[in-house]
């Protein structure tokens, strides 16, 4: 074969290496997180009014900001819990201590959350409040378990 000819095969063999990925993507698309699958009902398939969607941005806002707050402390937790290890290289009571101020600011967060989405649906009309509960049930009863690779 020359090289002419292997160049081209080469071409013809990346060209169905991109098409397949191309439609790997199309037909396995990974499930949409719950958080947008929420965003999608409220901002598009619940047909909210102008005072509703207006509302719905503070809230976000406000929430935004409490989800950045958490997320720093318990980024923070964390690098305190990875000292701990270091320092007593064994379940200790600083590793004990550390754990805890983690799940507490997790434990915080996931307050925030439901107080966010209860205050989001004090918003909607009852029909739409139907829809948002159907989905928030949903979401919940499918949220998987973290696996031991999602720990920190």
């Amino acid at each position: 074969m020359g090289a002419r000819q292997m160049v081209f095969v080469a071409l013809l063999a990346f060209a169905a290496a991109l098409a397949g990925v191309g439609v790997g993507r199309m037909l396995f698309r990974p499930a949409q997180p719950a958080e947008n699958a929420f965003h999608t009902l409220i901002h598009r398939d619940l047909a909210l009014d102008a005072g509703q969607e207006q509302a719905m941005a503070r809230l976000e806002g406000d929430y935004a900001a409490a989800q950045a707050r958490y997320g720093a402390q318990m980024a923070q937790d964390n690098r305190d819990l990875a000292q701990a290890i270091v320092a007593e290289r064994g379940y200790g009571p600083r590793v004990a201590a550390a754990v805890d101020r983690s799940h507490a600011a997790m434990g915080m967060l996931q307050k925030e959350t439901l107080q966010h989405l209860f205050a989001m649906r004090a918003l909607l009309r009852p029909d739409q409040q139907a829809r948002f509960d159907q989905a928030m049930v949903a979401a919940l009863m499918q949220s998987p378990a973290p696996s031991a690779s999602q720990r920190p």
